[in-house]
């Protein structure tokens, strides 16, 4: 690790109330960072996502397993570790929940908001045998971001149209 990555590591209980304080946590971090309203929101929902997979597909909600959430801030990217301790998947496994055979399941749809969200997303086998999904947000250039997230946009009301 770069002497200039800051790295912040927690290990969740398996139950809901894990959900809402990963995403909090990212979501403090994300804006220390200097990441708009906008960035923030994909931030945090992806992270509850990951977290709510963790917790329901790898864990299978067993109190006895545990979440590892760990961030780390680069000179150019936020990236976020969910690890649960489950038995792991293969991502190309996962139903697209875009094919027309799927638009009523509820599978999938948490790795395709994380997928469209965030820079980069990946799924790979965890240390300790489970699943550890890695994803990232390139960081805002300074004095780029407005505050709702939007960068270079003319954010004044159009006329005409």
């Amino acid at each position: 690790m770069a002497p200039e990555t800051k790295h912040l590591e927690i290990t969740l209980e398996t139950q809901v109330e894990s959900v809402n304080l990963a995403e909090e946590m990212c979501l403090r971090v994300a804006e220390a960072a200097g990441f708009g309203e906008d960035d923030c929101y994909r931030i945090g929902m992806s992270v509850r996502e990951g977290v709510i997979n963790a917790f329901h597909y790898g864990n299978q909600e067993r109190p006895d397993r545990k979440i590892h959430l760990a961030l780390d801030i680069t000179p150019e990217k936020m990236i976020i570790h969910v690890l649960d301790e489950g038995t792991g998947f293969t991502l190309a496994d996962v139903p697209d929940p875009l094919a027309e055979e799927n638009l009523l399941s509820t599978s999938g749809r948490g790795i395709f908001l994380m997928r469209a969200f965030m820079d980069e997303f990946d799924v790979v086998q965890g240390r300790n045998g489970g699943a550890e999904i890695v994803m990232s947000k390139k960081l805002p250039e300074p004095g780029s971001s407005s505050p709702n997230g939007e960068r270079g946009q003319d954010t004044a009301p159009r006329q005409g149209a």
